[in-house]
């Protein structure tokens, strides 16, 4: 499956069905009068989340999503059928846009949320309708009304409780790994991580499980787009708490430094970043470097922030860790 976060969408509501002119022409009837019936109301183009998609990549396959138009009216004051409406699946997460107006349509956040886009146009009025006295035999009805059309753009943000944050090779992948049935590509080089990669956390000794993002490694100039950029920058919008990972192996640069690259990143993206609970990690701590640690512990300390040690290939401090996670959300829900 190709993992997709971005997509046009192009949406035309059906059009209503036309209104009949007829007369009632029944034996012993002699005033039968009109009998035109109406026209079915076309159908609308819906957006339904579902739980089970983790991507827009099943979009990029139809040039236009149509709903059904409705059928005439006909003779009897019978009323043409409206046209089914037009049920398109979309991930949860989904943020709905119309660039032309410039405005958000709207958001699909829970499975089954449905998400009307384009409506379908009004059956028009058969002859039925316009008999008076003074007109008796009307020889005309209204025509149905053409749907909404719309050219729409969708954009995913993950839900996820967590995302884990840091610069690329700091042990995101191996973390998640870890504490999650999640099976991320996992390498000694950067950017192993083209994609954000979901799991479910539960054990360790929490009651709640939570779902916590692997986002992809942030570099300086990301917000700009730089490197991944905002590719993946905007999935960490929706996380309730950060998780910020430092590596202690690294010999090039310090961890101070490190530490504030990302942190300008968020911040350049969205200032309230920075105001999200987060937790500071200093990783691979079963290979860490004295002064790298002595560093990290510095720059959490004039944060005000307590740093965690782990070692995801060793397990240490990881069970400590998804405690003070899960204690973060209950305070954050």
């Amino acid at each position: 499956m190709i993992f997709l976060d971005e997509a046009g969408l192009h949406v035309r509501g059906g059009r209503g069905g036309d209104g009949c002119v007829a007369f009632r022409r029944e034996k012993y009837v002699p005033r039968g009068g009109p009998s035109g019936g109406d026209g079915g109301h076309g159908g609308s183009v819906v957006l339904v989340g579902d739980a089970r998609l983790n991507t827009l990549y099943h979009l990029q396959f139809a040039s236009i999503y149509a709903a059904e138009r409705g059928r005439h009216g006909m003779g009897s004051n019978r009323t043409g059928r409206s046209g089914d409406d037009l049920e398109v699946r979309v991930p949860l997460g989904t943020v709905v846009r119309d660039p032309e107006a410039e405005r958000t349509v709207g958001e699909i956040l829970t499975d089954g949320e449905r998400l009307l886009v384009a409506k379908g146009g009004r059956g028009g009025w058969g002859n039925q309708h316009f008999a008076s006295s003074t007109r008796q035999a009307p020889r005309f009805a209204y025509d149905g009304n053409e749907g909404e059309e719309f050219r729409l753009r969708l954009e995913l943000k993950l839900l996820a409780d967590v995302g884990v944050v840091g610069l690329p090779n700091a042990g995101k992948s191996t973390l998640i790994s870890v504490i999650s049935a999640a099976k991320p590509k996992i390498a000694d080089y950067p950017f192993t991580t083209l994609i954000p990669q979901l799991g479910v956390v539960a054990g360790h000794g929490i009651e709640n499980p939570f779902v916590i993002a692997d986002l992809p490694g942030l570099i300086a100039g990301a917000a700009q787009g730089a490197g991944l950029g905002i590719q993946f920058l905007k999935h960490v919008e929706r996380c309730r708490v950060l998780v910020h990972l430092v590596d202690l192996s690294a010999f090039e640069g310090s961890a101070a430094d490190d530490l504030a690259v990302v942190e300008r990143e968020l911040g350049a993206f969205r200032a309230d970043l920075l105001e999200r609970p987060r937790v500071l990690v200093g990783s691979k701590a079963d290979s860490a470097r004295q002064e790298r640690r002595e560093e990290l512990h510095a720059a959490a300390a004039a944060r005000g922030e307590r740093l965690f040690e782990i070692s995801a290939a060793t397990g240490e401090g990881v069970t400590a860790l998804v405690g003070e996670i899960a204690r973060r959300l209950a305070e954050a829900s």
